[in-house]
């Protein structure tokens, strides 16, 4: 009698949607469950876009023949990092290893609370001051400790993972090699003719965002690389070169990369005691306007237009979600959502206009 009512109550609507819930809770546990692997597979992705108009090229010129041009790419890009490294190696190297070998004296010294009594007594600041900033510190020890030890844990994740991050380019030769034939594989899988140009046409503007964003990200990481190392190296801040090149990749991260570089530059200037520290707020001032409103727009272009107000919003919840890879993917991941919402929005105006016949 029980068997009956409960078949009964759950009908076949029911059946299809508990199935349904159960299929994409079994595919969101397994999409955390392999969330790094997933991970490494986006980012060599992503990689492969880099690389894409340079294999483009020199297929054009090689008779069509990918693997080649595939071939010559990588030995040109291992090259040129061989040469960058060899010229500026050395140097980043040696201010790396003055630079943390003062790490944990500084550390000390802010834990301590002796850092300001020692910067005052050198810039002659009076006792009132020294007692004022003094309290401000013991106020907020704990947020600047937990800051600083966070920096040293992102490092130590990203040395730990190390091995993950040199699969990037060796699986983004898959990628390349299959580009084009992966797309036309997942939009054979629709069957309906109208499902099948619906999603032809999602990914074409997935690809061209995304390839956009990549190269987008790259020439402003290098154009600020430059910029902070030659701004830091003409106001004379100690560690300089160092201190730039990691400004520069962390402009890779949106929104927290910028202020985490500016943030990590003072805190080694102060320590240092260097003297012009209201110079380089006025420089993090005028470069954040320069690149936020006369650089990124020009290089982004439209193909990535979104709100600042999602773009934090997205920023917050990638870095609450994946860390510091969760950040870097919140603005291609909103922008993927608005492609998405835009061609089923149009999508769905199509299928309901009325038929006009003649």
């Amino acid at each position: 009698m029980l068997p009956s009512v409960i078949m009964g109550l759950l009908d076949r609507t029911t059946l299809r949607v508990a199935v349904t819930v159960l299929f994409l809770a079994a595919v969101l546990a397994f999409l955390w469950a392999a969330r790094k692997t997933l991970l490494i597979f986006l980012f060599a992705m992503l990689f492969a876009y880099l690389l894409e108009p340079l294999v483009s090229w020199f297929q054009r010129r090689m008779r069509n023949r990918r693997g080649l041009a595939i071939g010559v790419v990588y030995i040109i890009m291992f090259g040129l990092l061989a040469t960058i490294g060899a010229a500026a190696g050395p140097r980043i190297v040696d201010e790396g290893r003055k630079l943390a070998g003062l790490a944990p004296d500084l550390y000390q010294r802010v834990s301590s609370g002796r850092i300001i009594q020692q910067v005052g007594q050198q810039r002659g600041w009076s006792v009132e001051t020294q007692e004022r900033l003094q309290s401000f510190l013991n106020g907020h020890r704990a947020q600047v400790l937990d800051a600083v030890q966070s920096i040293g844990r992102r490092a130590g994740e990203i040395a730990a993972n190390s091995f993950w991050i040199v699969l990037i380019p060796i699986l983004a030769v898959f990628f390349l090699a299959e580009r084009g034939r992966m797309g036309e594989g997942v939009v054979h899988l629709v069957e309906r003719g109208r499902h099948r140009e619906l999603l032809r046409s999602v990914l074409a503007d997935l690809d061209d965002m995304l390839s956009h964003f990549v190269r987008a990200q790259l020439y402003i990481g290098a154009i600020s690389a430059v910029i902070y190392i030659a701004a830091l190296s003409a106001m004379r801040v100690p560690y300089a070169f160092i201190l730039g090149t990691v400004a520069g990749l962390l402009e890779f991260i949106p929104l927290v990369g910028p202020l985490t570089a500016a943030a990590l530059i003072l805190i080694v200037s102060f320590g240092v005691h260097y003297g012009h520290l209201l110079w380089l707020i006025v420089f993090f001032a005028l470069w954040r306007g320069a690149s936020d409103y006369l650089i990124q727009p020009r290089v982004l272009g439209g193909r990535v237009d979104i709100h600042p107000l999602a773009m934090i919003f997205g920023v917050l919840v990638g870095g609450e979600i994946g860390g510091v890879a969760g950040v870097y993917l919140s603005v291609p991941a909103i922008a993927t959502a608005r492609i998405l919402w835009k061609h089923l929005r149009e999508y769905s105006v199509e299928e309901h206009e009325p038929v006009v016949r003649s």
